[in-house]
């Protein structure tokens, strides 16, 4: 007798409203962190997007925005990373998609609670520069972005598996095209020291986790 093995099925779990509320968490998490991000750059007096990452915005009197949208932005990923959990049912991607995401919004928690150091002439009045040493806040900081971006990068090539089973060629598509364009924007970024760039390529993968979480929240109903 011949064995006949057939690929893992991809099922979805009927929403429940208060699912529907946790994924729509994880719809809002991705633009609010970017749009409130890109408003402090543009208008922060002393602030150049160029030169200063965007974690510095968390410095100086309006320091408490940035770091708001940290944490908030962390919540609502991870509210969103519970909706996912209860969406996804079974097949490729349904635990360690949901899981990923959470890890993200862990990681953007982390970086509102642990503050990075002023440096580079940032907030008006710091020394340019580097600073000659590091607070123990801004150690822990510094493990912050990386984080995110490293989960959200292995959560792109998961979620790339799962829509391919689905037959979903453009979904497929969407989530390796975000890893290499975040990838090629944040290493041009370090070697032309442009952190716009850097921005750009994380903003990319941020809204990318906020999409996925808003076709889940779509295609399941």
């Amino acid at each position: 007798m011949n064995a006949v093995t057939s690929a893992p099925s991809v099922t979805r779990v009927k929403q429940s409203a208060t699912t529907r509320g946790l994924l729509a968490c994880g719809v809002i998490a991705g633009p609010l962190f970017v749009a409130t991000t890109i408003a402090q750059a543009a208008t922060r007096d002393g602030f150049d997007p160029v030169v200063h990452p965007l974690s510095m915005l968390s410095l100086s009197e309006l320091g408490w925005i940035q770091i708001t949208n940290f944490i908030v932005s962390g919540l609502l990923a991870l509210l969103g990373a519970v909706g996912l959990h209860r969406s996804l049912g079974s097949g490729p991607g349904a635990k360690w998609g949901p899981r990923l995401f959470g890890l993200y919004g862990i990681a953007l928690v982390w970086g509102g609670v642990f503050v990075a150091d002023p440096a580079f002439g940032y907030p008006a009045g710091t020394p340019d520069g580097a600073p000659a040493e590091q607070s123990w806040h801004s150690i822990l900081h510094a493990f912050a972005a990386p984080g995110a971006g490293i989960t959200l990068l292995i959560a792109a090539f998961v979620f790339a598996r799962r829509f391919g089973r689905e037959g979903q060629g453009a979904w497929r598509a969407a989530c390796y095209a975000v890893v290499v364009l975040d990838v090629v924007l944040t290493v041009i970024a370090i070697v032309v020291t442009d952190y716009r760039l850097m921005l750009a390529g994380g903003a990319s993968v941020w809204l990318w986790a906020a999409a996925v979480s808003l076709q889940t929240l779509r295609s399941s109903r």
